[in-house]
């Protein structure tokens, strides 16, 4: 027998769904950080308060901060993706100092938590797709690079950025193992760096980055594939000529220097057309820029996204 309760509760007691949505989403965030915080009580004093809401949020269900913190690509920890969070603990993120030089009319060295108050920290719920096909809804804090490239006025000449990770093997065991050339360096082009969506990112979940997830400064570049988001940065130059990053110098073939999610072209050893949420059974069609076409699409108009990957 079925019931209908329509005609009995009256309009005015019924939650919205825009409403019973947010409340879930909050619940599910605070079981989320409830659960890191007895898995590792440090967290407890490393809060990061966001001062802005992002106009880029996503209405995708989150990714429990127990999968983000514990499945990485973090190959300065190991090449599988459990090794970060059990060796990243030997990672000392304070102090830490980021240097920003080359093509700049006021070069820099900014200590990290100078840095953390030289914008109103933003949090931004973004997804993450990974080359290897699979992808996570993150809400990460930080704010616009842009707000950081204006204070040290990139010259003409500035053509790209160039990130680079610390190098040290005795706090990054991974670095010892040559499956790259180290240290880690990515790049961007000037727009694509100036472009709101990119983000220089020091948190997520209500916390300053796990060490295994880039303490303590990360890139978060949602377009792309999560290996042009560079972790625990120590150096930003701007610079004239394309910069030749640690997997294109890895795999010139695998790895161009665009990376944007692009499922129309795949991997040379697997498909890009789908990919697989953490936490999700079944597969999902991979979106064109990861989603974000409306907002970054034309900055590659008039490329051939097939030949620039």
């Amino acid at each position: 027998m079925k019931t209908s309760y329509s005609s009995t509760i009256p309009a005015s007691e019924i939650t919205p769904k825009t409403l019973f949505e947010q409340r879930r989403r909050f619940i599910q965030m605070a079981t989320g950080v409830s659960a890191a915080l007895l898995a590792n009580p440090l967290l407890a004093n490393e809060k990061l308060t966001a001062s802005a809401s992002s106009a880029y949020g996503l209405t995708d269900e989150l990714t429990p901060l127990k999968d983000i913190t514990r499945y990485n690509n973090f190959y300065e920890f190991g090449t599988d993706k459990e090794s970060p969070a059990k060796r990243a603990s030997s990672l000392i993120t304070r102090p830490w100092t980021i240097s920003v030089e080359g093509e700049v009319e006021k070069p820099q060295t900014f200590d990290i938590d100078q840095l953390l108050k030289l914008a109103p920290i933003e949090e931004r719920i973004y997804r993450l797709r990974c080359v290897e096909a699979w992808s996570m809804v993150v809400p990460w804090l930080g704010y616009p690079l842009a707000e950081l490239i204006k204070r040290v006025q990139p010259t003409s000449a500035a053509h790209y950025v160039e990130f680079i990770s610390l190098h040290d093997p005795e706090q990054m065991p991974g670095q010892r193992s040559p499956v790259l050339q180290w240290p880690y360096k990515e790049g961007l082009r000037i727009d694509e760096a100036m472009h709101p969506l990119t983000l220089l990112t020091f948190g997520l979940y209500g916390e300053l980055l796990p060490k295994q997830n880039g303490a303590p400064v990360r890139m978060v570049i949602p377009w792309k594939y999560g290996f042009k988001s560079a972790k625990s940065i120590v150096k930003i130059r701007f610079v004239e000529q394309q910069p030749v990053s640690s997997w294109m110098q890895a795999g010139p073939n695998e790895y161009g220097f665009y990376a944007n999610v692009n499922p129309a072209v795949d991997h040379p050893r697997w498909s890009q057309a789908k990919e697989r949420r953490i936490g999700d059974f079944l597969k999902r069609p991979t979106l064109p820029f990861n989603g974000y076409a409306d907002q970054v699409a034309s900055l590659y108009n008039g490329m051939d996204l097939t030949k620039d990957f």
